[in-house]
């Protein structure tokens, strides 16, 4: 259990140094494109909502841009209401991850480490020495889920686990697993690729790896409430928007869930459980924004009466 147990948390390790250094290297490469796409192409919801899914499935981040957004909003250069949009459609663009982890190319991420090595190391061309740094951090994040699937094959043969993981099958104890688990690691891409690879080694069903999935999408807005703190009443009501659209997908997605889970399967056909969970994960954000999308003039009208922006004379600025 021991040599399980620590070969579980250093392929998770591998997964979120990836992740996070992938979401940066790949900010910097773009520079200033991330933040001047948001600032100019979100002036619609719709649009917010197709500037959001692009920019994070480049980032591979919600977090990233929702962060983006919430200081884009703090700095007065973007506005709250196109910030909405812009969070509703990161919710779909972190779906993107779920579907690369799905597909199993674990077993390739030594090419793309070995690729994205010598191109690091070999070229004197900045941009070269960048798109090495993306193809080795991707190589690094597949060999981190792969180290994570082969430590967790032997607790097959474990009872104690396999019940333990049965008690996922219960979506309010599924969820909250979830939650705690993506608290923890400050990742739901991080839970959800988890949850997708126990149920590749048949110890999560597909009713659990979905509760879990509900889970992950509460617990990743932790991370954009603390880019909120000392931010002014714009930047507050960002992140408030956050949390108030992923609990209520959540409740809703609680109330339908053995409807939804029925729904997914049904879509997904003969897909492997795999597919069927990243397929629920993309399919969940979906009809999320579809249903909260027109609502958001109300959510706008009820934050801004809750936290009106105070004039710049307030704020002790301007006094001197």
């Amino acid at each position: 259990m021991t040599a399980i147990l620590l070969s579980l948390i250093a392929g998770l390790v591998l997964f979120l140094f990836a992740v996070g250094n992938l979401s940066k290297t790949i900010q910097r490469s773009m520079g200033d494109k991330a933040s001047y796409w948001i600032q100019r192409y979100t002036s619609t919801i719709f649009s917010g909502i197709l500037v959001g899914t692009g920019v994070t499935a480049l980032l591979g981040s919600s977090s990233a841009v929702i962060i983006i957004a919430i200081v884009l909003v703090n700095a007065l250069v973007l506005p709250f209401r196109h910030a909405m949009g812009l969070i509703l459609g990161a919710n779909i663009g972190t779906t993107v991850s779920s579907q690369l982890i799905a597909l199993d190319v674990g077993k390739y991420s030594p090419v793309l480490l070995l690729i994205g090595f010598l191109l690091l190391f070999l070229s004197k061309s900045e941009r070269t020495r960048n798109s090495g740094k993306i193809i080795f951090f991707f190589g690094l994040l597949f060999f981190g889920l792969l180290t994570m699937e082969t430590a967790v094959a032997p607790l097959k043969e474990e009872a104690f686990f396999f019940d333990w993981m049965k008690k996922t099958e219960n979506p309010l104890r599924g969820t909250l697993t979830g939650a705690l688990v993506t608290l923890l690691v400050q990742s739901s891409s991080a839970t959800v690729g988890m949850a997708i690879v126990l149920a590749k080694q048949e110890l999560l069903s597909t009713t659990g790896g979905l509760a879990i999935m509900l889970g992950a999408e509460l617990g990743t807005c932790s991370d954009t409430l603390i880019a909120t703190i000392r931010g002014n009443a714009a930047a507050l009501k960002t992140g408030l928007f956050h949390v108030t659209f992923n609990l209520l997908s959540l409740i809703v997605g609680l109330l339908f869930f053995f409807p939804f889970v029925h729904l997914v399967k049904t879509l997904s056909a003969d897909a492997p459980i795999e597919r069927i969970i990243a397929n629920g994960h993309l399919l969940f954000n979906l009809l999320g924004v579809a249903f909260f999308a027109w609502t958001i003039p109300l959510f706008e009208q009820v934050l801004n009466r809750l936290l009106p922006d105070r004039p710049l004379t307030d704020t002790g600025l301007s006094g001197g």
